[in-house]
């Protein structure tokens, strides 16, 4: 921190003038790019996944380009499957949603009865007695009497005057489809165009990646030609380690839930425990994301409002023990990045780039520390960065 602060005294005014410009310039640039961006960084941190298995095949004698393809099409393969299975789960849950509903309708009746039960008994025990509401009781007979006595006659009912017919201008409205599809399916559209580029991102940033390195090298001369280096692979250990440890993670936290809901009896234990095993692991909104999936089973289950605390209990202590005590060993060592620079990354990012930001932030901002840690004039922001 100290070495940060004469760095930063060291600056002139007009070289943090020219700082605070390029800082804005480059935040305004993620922002109206983020489409871009994201789908880039997808791609490099799928690339930097796959790169080993590419190495591999190279070993056994295989070109780059057909080991790139070989990798990749495996990895499509594989996406299919996973996808095709937790399709046709879904499709049975689907299916037998209407066989549920009248489980589902009787639940959330009892949930609105207990819910106004304690609602009353706040109330009563909140409120003292002589401010609650009283009924209205009806004036007195002679009230009544002596009011009507001083009544005065109403006033004479004039004719109404003769009213204008107001001018009618009809404007051709704009179709409720169209308005809909403008604002949903644009956006969407975007979205499945960008991720369509995403597979041929990463084969060609493998097929090319020998190319791409020396002459991204080439660009540097003596030790920064070394730096350049090391900064590529430091970016490259820390996006492996980070996405396997998440991985890992999501797997042991998915097999865990998948025995917990089947031993609750709960429908889709299979479906239900690796969705909330890896919604377990987004920054910060986790926990309540992981209890959605689980909630939703105990829902159609029709199951006793005291599964859903045993339910909360099991997932919040699996959350816990995955996120301190695991993440630390598995993920911890590589990313290297304090809890204040986590939190403030999270918001940045997904103030920038909503969701997408949020699940990328830390694999960002570690990118961001390992190109600190290996450039010499910003290794303080590196080690303010750092744990």
């Amino acid at each position: 921190m100290t070495a940060l602060s004469r760095s930063f005294r060291s600056l002139s005014p007009n070289r943090i003038g020219s700082f605070v410009i390029a800082l804005a310039c480059a935040i305004a640039l993620l922002y109206v790019g983020r489409v871009l961006l994201i789908t880039l960084s997808v791609a490099l941190i799928l690339a930097f996944m796959l790169e080993p298995f590419v190495s591999l095949l190279i070993r056994l004698r295989l070109p780059r380009a057909l080991a790139s393809f070989v990798v990749c099409g495996f990895a499509i393969c594989a996406v299919y499957l996973v996808g095709l299975g937790v399709y046709t789960q879904a499709a049975g849950f689907v299916d037998n949603i209407p066989k549920y509903s009248e489980r589902i309708s009787g639940t959330v009746d009892q949930i609105v009865e207990r819910v106004d039960k304690i609602e009353r008994q706040v109330y009563d025990l909140v409120v003292p007695k002589r401010f609650r509401e009283q009924p209205q009781q009806p004036p007195p007979e002679n009230q009544t009497r002596r009011r009507r006595a001083v009544e005065l006659p109403p006033p004479p009912v004039l004719p109404p005057a003769p009213a204008l017919a107001p001018e009618v201008r009809i404007q051709p409205e704009r179709p409720v489809l169209l308005d809909f599809a403008y604002a949903h399916l644009g956006p969407l559209y975007d979205t499945l165009l960008m991720a369509s580029f995403v597979p041929f991102l990463v084969y060609f940033m493998l097929s090319w990646q020998d190319h791409v390195y020396r002459r991204f090298l080439e660009i540097f001369d003596g030790d920064g030609r070394t730096m350049a280096a090391k900064t590529v692979q430091g970016i490259a250990n820390m996006v492996r380690a980070f996405v396997v440890g998440n991985f890992v993670l999501g797997l042991l936290l998915a097999v865990a839930g998948a025995v917990v809901f089947r031993w609750f009896s709960l429908p889709y234990p299979f479906l239900i425990g690796p969705m909330s095993g890896f919604l377990s692991l987004v920054p910060y909104i986790g926990l309540p994301l992981a209890l959605i999936p689980p909630f939703a089973g105990l829902l159609i289950a029709d199951s006793p409002l005291a599964s859903y605390g045993a339910i909360l209990g099991i997932v919040a202590l699996l959350h816990l023990v995955a996120l301190n005590l695991l993440y630390p060993k598995i993920v911890g060592p590589r990313v290297h990045l304090n809890p204040l620079v986590v939190t403030v990354a999270l918001m940045f990012w997904s103030a920038l780039w909503g969701v997408a930001g949020l699940v990328l932030a830390i694999p960002l901002t570690a990118g961001i520390k390992a190109v600190c840690d290996n450039v010499s004039r910003l290794a303080p922001v590196g080690n303010f960065l750092g744990d």
